[in-house]
């Protein structure tokens, strides 16, 4: 279960968006993830908690492929990505680091910025804490919840490869 604070964004937030590339050149995470969101929520590191959840419309993650994009967040703490859909490649790249990304339709539409919000990955369900407002959507596959479960697909395969 994630259970954490929304924080609401619009269409098409790219990866530039999530971390600008004019700060590419540092290559530490920590430092790096200062940046998160800077550029649509100048707010947003400073203020982003533990567990806490973003909630964006259409083609979340677009634009390039960086991998530092899921990184800095899963680093700030972000519970879990929620989108009305999302580019296929963020999507990817964020179940490869543990960062639980959700596609369900109208989400956006659903829940406020501020709103309180518990996801559960297996049962495929959003609770919106103010009133018990239930979203439901598909869940990830089982291979996927493992992946995210061991906090990655580079620990998933450790653990397997061990075995």
């Amino acid at each position: 279960m994630i259970k954490g604070r929304v924080w609401l964004y619009g269409d098409h937030v790219n990866t530039d968006l999530i971390i600008p590339g004019r700060y590419l050149d540092d290559y530490d995470l920590r430092s790096l993830s200062e940046h998160a969101m800077e550029d649509i929520d100048i707010s947003f590191s400073r203020n982003v908690k533990s567990g806490d959840i973003i909630v964006a419309g259409r083609n979340f993650g677009c634009g390039s492929s960086r991998e530092q994009a899921p990184a800095v967040l899963r680093q700030k703490g972000v519970g879990a990505v929620l989108a009305d859909s999302v580019a296929r490649i963020f999507y990817r790249n964020a179940i490869n680091i543990g960062l639980p990304v959700v596609i369900c339709p109208r989400v956006s539409t659903q829940l406020r910025a501020g709103d309180v919000a518990t996801v559960d990955m297996q049962l495929g369900s959003i609770t919106r804490e103010s009133d018990g407002l239930e979203i439901r959507f598909a869940p990830p596959p089982d291979f996927l919840l493992e992946i995210l479960d061991r906090g990655g697909l580079v620990p998933y395969m450790r653990e397997r490869l061990s075995r």
